[in-house]
């Protein structure tokens, strides 16, 4: 059976991702092999990514993973068809590592190239799932400093419904787990400091639950947050937030931190669903893997009759799969405009609803 070999390249913030998906003349593309480096270790000390260190680490690890990728699927380089890569949106320097290592190999081996947009692999990877949704469906992205509800009527027709005027729901669990003296990246573990804590333990803002429309807002949560830190005498003081004796209050305001934006982000959803009359809703970016999450909305809408699909775990983060696979679904749509010109025309803003 005759395929097309694609090469994904995901470079747009701190993590460096490589994939190789093979799409048949008929059927599902299948993913035949990925790897991914996180910086997490590296930027941990800035309590955040630094840009120019990211960019620096995405061109140490690009080809030594590319090769990983080969080798475990038993492929050359030669056999790849079309190299994919994250045009946007991401940093600006982040992006062009990933964008000039797939111009140089597209020129050497005498291959198209394919930008992708960041947003729509987040989108379609639950695709790659065991159990791979149907289009149509409403889709809540929660991926970094994206939180969006889109309509999904297909590959490359998207409809925003609803997003953030401020902050994201990852940086509101990022920001908040930072006040409480935890470590970058804050939202996972401000989520395991919640299991042990109560959620109803402090009252906090469910901002923009009531707004009428689909749009949200978590920057004043992260302010409450600090209020109550600042009540506590505990706000910047290390020692304080270290202490053992602490660790209950703290897991108390992590699980009331988290209950709020789980709220918002459920209902939000529901509203989005009961808005288009859809009965299928996808959820991805790495706040998709948020276990509170996927518990209140699976039971929100096994009451409601709706389905639920998720990216495989270790896909909810930034990795090469999806941009591999966003690829391919448009190579099969018809939509994809390949080019053998290099081009290093990355977009760090770059809207999804425009594509």
């Amino acid at each position: 059976m005759a395929e097309t070999l694609i090469l994904g390249i995901e470079s747009s913030c701190d993590e460096t991702g490589l994939a190789l998906v093979a799409l048949p003349d008929s059927g599902p593309p299948r993913l035949l092999s990925h790897a991914l480096h996180s910086q997490i270790d590296m930027h941990q000390a800035y309590g955040g990514v630094v840009p120019e260190l990211a960019s620096r680490d995405h061109i140490r690890r690009v080809v030594p993973l590319a090769r990983q990728v080969l080798a475990e699927a038993g492929r050359a380089m030669s056999d790849v068809d079309v190299v994919a890569y994250t045009k946007g949106p991401g940093l600006a320097g982040a992006l062009l590592v990933g964008a000039g290592v797939a111009c140089a190999l597209g020129a050497a081996l005498g291959k198209p190239l394919l930008g992708v947009h960041h947003l729509e692999g987040h989108v379609l990877s639950p695709f790659l799932s065991v159990d791979p949704p149907e289009f149509p469906f409403v889709a809540l992205l929660v991926s970094g400093g994206h939180t969006q509800l889109m309509r999904v009527d297909g590959v490359g027709r998207y409809e925003l419904l609803g997003e953030t005027v401020d902050d994201a729901a990852g940086e509101a669990f990022d920001k908040s787990a930072k006040l409480m003296g935890l470590p970058y990246p804050g939202g996972p573990h401000l989520s395991k400091l919640a299991a042990t804590g109560r959620s109803d333990a402090f009252e906090l803002p469910r901002p923009m639950l009531h707004s009428g429309n689909l749009d949200f807002s978590f920057a004043g949560l992260k302010t409450a947050v600090r209020t109550h830190l600042v009540r506590l005498g505990w706000l910047d003081q290390a020692a304080i937030l270290s202490a053992t004796e602490n660790q209950a209050v703290l897991a108390d305001l992590a699980a009331s931190t988290q209950a709020a934006i789980v709220e918002v982000l459920v209902k939000k959803a529901l509203a989005a669903l009961k808005a288009t009359g859809l009965k299928r809703v996808v959820v991805a970016g790495g706040v998709g893997a948020n276990k509170l999450l996927r518990e209140q909305l699976d039971r929100a809408c096994a009451r409601r009759g709706v389905r639920v699909h998720y990216p495989e775990l270790h896909l909810c983060t930034d990795n090469g799969a999806m941009i591999a696979l966003a690829a391919a679904m448009r190579l099969q749509a018809g939509l994809a405009t390949l080019s053998t010109e290099p081009a290093f025309d990355v977009k760090p803003r770059w809207d999804l609803a425009a594509l």
